[in-house]
C-alpha cells in the first residue's frame, strides 16, 4: 500500500446501478398516471409548489430568528443543475460543512466541527434522526421530491427541540399544483450502476397531492488509477461496496375550510448496503498491548483500524405524519403534527472479506414517534410570540439471530417546552428571544437542561445587514451511547454548546451577495469514544472560525457561487493529550457555476477542495497523522430537446481522478462517468 506524504489516498461519491424490477415498476407507475419527470427536478420555484404545512416554522413576518443567524438555501433548480441524487449530494458544497466517509459505510455530514449526530433532521418536520444513535443516513433521503433545503449552522431557533449543536436540516418537499405535472428519468454510469426515478403531482379544487418514486442499486465503486491494491484491496473497484435503495414518498394536501389545512406526509424506504472494510491488512494493525514505539518497530500501523467486515441487509424505512394549520383572520394561529419513524434492519458481520461465513446476525429496531403543537400570536408592532410543546418517545430493540451478543430492549421520553419573541422595535432593527426547556425520562434516571438563544439583526444601508447572534444549546447523550454493549455508559452527561455569531450580508450590483461570517463555539461535556473505544464525556472542546460566501447572476441565465470556510478545532480538556481534533478539516474552499444557454445547452462544474486534517494513533492518541489535500472537480452537460419536455445530460465526478481518503484507509471513488434520459410534461 502506498503512502503520499506519510497519507494513503482514493477517489469522490457517486451513485449506481438499479434494481431491475422495482425500476420497472416506477417506470410503469409514471407511464400509468400519463406524466414524465425530468432530469431530477419537478420544479418548485415559488410557495404554491413547496409542501410546507409539516415544517417547524421558526420565522414570522420581520424574518425574525432566521434573519439574524446562517441559513443556507439549496432550491430544486441547484440540485438539477449539479445533477445531485441524494440530500449529501445536495448540499456538500455549502460553507461550513463536511462530508465524510469511513467505518459506517454511509456519508456523515460534519458542521464546524460538530457531528451528524448534532444535526437535527427533518423532512416536512418529521425527525429523520435515528432513535438509536441520532445520526442519519443521507443516502436514503432522494431528492426528486425536494422544493428546497434549508440548512441553518451554528445558533438556530430553540423551536426546533434539543439536540441540533451543530445546527438543522430542514427539508420541504414539492406539492401537486393546478397543472397535473410529472416525469420519469433514467441514468446508467460506471460498473452497471443504474437510477431510475419518476414523480406525479397535482390539484383539483381543495386537494393537492404529490407522489415519487426511484431505484438505485450500485454493485461497486471505480477506486482512482493511483490507488496501489493491498491484500484487503485489489485495484479497479472498491470491495463489498454494494448499495440498494428503493424509495417512495408522497404527500396529500387538503383544504377543509378556508382557515383550516391538513396533510398526510408518507415516506418509505428499502434496501441493503455493505461497508468496505480498511484496506490496512489485520496481521499489519498495531497491537494495543504495545507502546506505539514496539509497534512502529514492528513495521505496525498505528493508524488504521483492524478491518471489519460487515454488511447491513433487509433494511427497511417508515415514516408518517398528519398535520393540521389553522390560521384564521385575526392574531391567533395554530399549527400541530403527529409523527412516526421506525426503521429495521439486519447487521450482519463476517469471518472475512468473502462475506461467506457469517459470524454475527442482529436485527435491529428503532422507533421515534410523537406529538408537537405550536401556537402563534401576533402582537402587532409589539411582535409576535411563538410557543412549543413537544412530547417524543424513542425506543431500540436488539434481536441476536447468530453469535454471542444478547438480546437488547431500551428506550426513553423526551418532553420540550419552548417560546420565542420576535420584535423589530425601530425600522431596520429585529431581535429574537427563545427559550426551551427538555426532559429525558429513562428508566435508571431522568435529566433535565435548558437551551437559550439570542438574536439581532441591523440594516446599516438598503443593501447592508449586520447580525449577530448567541446561543446555549443542549443535547442529551443518545440510546447507544448509554445502553450499547462495548461501549455504553450510563453516568454520560448531557451535552452544551455555547455558541457566537457574527456576520454581515452585502448586496452588490448584479443581482449578486457577500456575506462574512465569524463563529465560535464552545462544546462542554462533548461526548465521543476515548482510546478503548468507551464513550465518555470530554470536559471542553473548541470550534472556531469564520465562513465567506459570494453568490452572482450578473449576467442573465449564469449562476456564479464560490465560498471559504476555515476551521480551528481544540480539546481545551484539563487532560488533553492532544490540541488538534481529529477529522475537522480547516480549509474548505468551492466554486460552482452553469450558464442556460439559449438553445438549451446547460454546462456546469463544480470544485471542491479540502485540506489540512488530521487523525490520531490508536495506540496513545498522541500522534498526529495529516491525510492528503484534495481537490475534486465534477462537470455536467444537460441539452434540453423536443420543446424541453426530454433532458439529455452526461457527466464526470471527479474528473482529474483524485486518489483521496475522508477516513483514514478508507479510500474514496475516482472517476465515475454517467448518462442519462429524462422526459416531462
Amino acid at each position: 500500500m502506498e503512502k503520499n506524504n506519510g497519507n494513503y489516498t482514493g477517489g469522490t461519491f457517486m451513485i449506481h446501478r438499479k434494481k431491475v424490477l422495482y425500476a420497472a415498476r416506477c417506470l410503469s407507475l409514471a407511464a400509468m398516471l400519463p406524466l414524465l419527470y425530468t432530469g431530477a427536478s419537478y420544479s418548485a420555484e415559488n410557495s404554491d409548489e413547496t409542501f410546507n404545512l409539516g415544517e417547524v416554522v421558526v420565522t414570522a413576518k420581520t424574518g425574525g430568528v432566521e434573519a439574524t443567524q446562517v441559513v443556507h438555501e439549496v432550491t430544486a433548480e441547484d440540485i438539477q443543475a449539479k445533477n445531485a441524487r441524494t440530500l449529501n449530494e445536495a448540499i456538500d458544497l455549502l460553507p461550513g460543512l463536511n462530508v465524510r466517509n469511513g467505518a459506517d459505510g454511509t456519508p456523515r455530514i460534519d458542521i464546524r466541527g460538530l457531528r451528524t449526530r448534532h444535526i437535527v433532521l427533518m423532512l416536512d418536520g418529521i425527525p429523520m434522526n435515528s432513535a438509536v444513535d441520532q445520526q442519519f443516513d443521507p443516502t436514503t433521503i432522494p431528492v426528486e421530491n425536494i422544493a428546497k433545503i434549508k440548512l441553518t449552522t451554528g445558533p438556530s431557533s430553540v423551536l426546533y427541540g434539543q439536540g441540533g449543536l451543530a445546527g438543522v436540516i430542514n427539508i420541504i418537499t414539492k406539492k401537486g399544483t393546478k397543472d397535473v405535472r410529472g416525469g420519469v428519468s433514467y441514468e446508467a454510469g460506471d460498473r452497471q450502476n443504474y437510477l431510475v426515478r419518476a414523480n406525479v403531482g397535482g390539484s383539483k379544487d381543495r386537494l393537492d397531492f404529490f407522489l415519487s418514486g426511484s431505484a438505485y442499486n450500485a454493485t461497486s465503486f471505480p477506486l482512482s488509477n493511483d490507488f496501489v491494491a493491498t491484500t484487503e484491496q485489489g485495484s479497479g473497484y472498491r470491495s463489498n461496496s454494494n448499495h440498494e435503495r428503493n424509495n417512495i414518498f408522497g404527500n396529500l394536501g387538503f383544504q377543509a375550510t378556508k382557515d383550516l389545512n391538513l396533510a398526510l406526509t408518507i415516506n418509505y424506504f428499502q434496501g441493503s448496503f455493505d461497508k468496505p472494510s480498511g484496506i490496512t491488512p489485520a496481521n499489519l494493525v498495531a497491537r494495543t498491548n504495545r507502546t506505539i514505539q514496539q509497534n512502529l518497530a514492528a513495521g505496525l500501523d498505528i493508524f488504521a483500524s483492524r478491518p471489519k467486515y460487515q454488511s447491513v441487509k433487509n433494511r427497511e424505512g417508515f415514516s408518517a405524519q398528519v398535520a393540521g394549520d389553522y390560521s384564521p383572520s385575526g392574531p391567533f394561529s395554530l399549527r400541530t403534527w403527529a409523527f412516526h419513524n421506525r426503521l429495521d434492519q439486519n447487521e450482519l458481520e463476517y469471518a472475512n472479506q468473502t462475506h461467506t461465513s457469517t459470524t454475527s446476525e442482529i436485527n435491529v429496531r428503532s422507533r421515534i414517534q410523537g406529538l408537537s403543537v405550536q401556537p402563534k400570536y401576533d402582537l402587532g408592532r409589539a411582535g409576535v410570540v411563538t410557543a412549543g410543546v413537544a412530547v417524543e418517545s424513542d425506543s431500540w430493540e436488539n434481536r441476536v439471530i447468530i453469535g454471542n451478543a444478547i438480546d437488547l430492549k431500551k428506550g426513553f421520553d423526551i418532553y420540550s417546552l419552548s417560546a420565542q419573541y420576535e420584535v423589530e422595535p425601530v425600522k431596520n432593527l429585529g431581535l429574537v428571544f427563545g427559550y426551551g426547556h427538555y426532559w429525558q425520562n429513562r428508566s435508571e434516571m431522568s435529566d433535565n437542561d435548558f437551551s437559550v438563544m439570542a438574536g439581532i439583526h441591523y440594516d446599516l444601508f438598503t443593501d447592508t445587514r449586520l447580525k449577530a447572534a448567541f446561543q446555549r444549546n443542549i443535547r442529551f447523550p443518545t440510546l447507544e451511547q448509554l445502553y450499547d454493549a462495548s461501549a455504553g455508559n450510563t453516568d454520560l452527561k448531557t451535552e452544551r454548546s455555547y455558541q457566537y455569531e457574527v456576520g454581515v450580508e452585502q448586496k452588490l450590483p448584479g443581482k449578486s451577495l457577500l456575506s462574512l461570517t465569524g463563529f465560535r463555539t464552545d462544546a462542554k461535556d462533548f461526548i465521543e469514544k476515548d482510546i478503548d473505544d468507551v464513550n465518555q464525556n470530554f470536559e471542553e472542546y473548541r470550534f472556531y472560525g469564520f465562513e465567506v460566501a459570494a453568490t452572482t447572476r450578473f449576467i442573465e441565465n449564469l449562476v456564479l457561487r464560490a465560498s471559504y470556510s476555515y476551521l480551528d478545532s481544540q480539546d481545551k480538556s484539563a487532560n488533553a493529550t492532544k490540541d488538534e481534533l481529529q477529522y475537522r478539516p480547516k480549509n474548505k474552499a468551492t466554486f460552482e457555476g452553469w450558464y442556460d444557454f439559449a438553445f438549451g445547452l446547460t454546462p456546469y462544474v463544480s470544485v471542491q477542495y479540502i485540506g489540512d486534517q488530521v487523525t490520531y494513533d490508536r495506540i496513545e492518541g498522541t500522534i498526529a497523522y495529516k491525510l492528503k489535500d484534495f481537490t475534486l472537480v465534477n462537470v455536467k452537460l444537460n441539452q434540453k430537446v423536443l420543446n424541453n419536455r426530454m433532458n439529455v445530460y452526461f457527466g464526470v465526478n471527479n474528473l482529474f481522478d483524485e486518489n483521496y481518503e475522508t477516513s483514514y484507509g478508507f479510500p474514496q471513488a475516482g472517476r465515475f462517468i454517467y448518462g442519462g434520459i429524462g422526459l416531462s410534461i
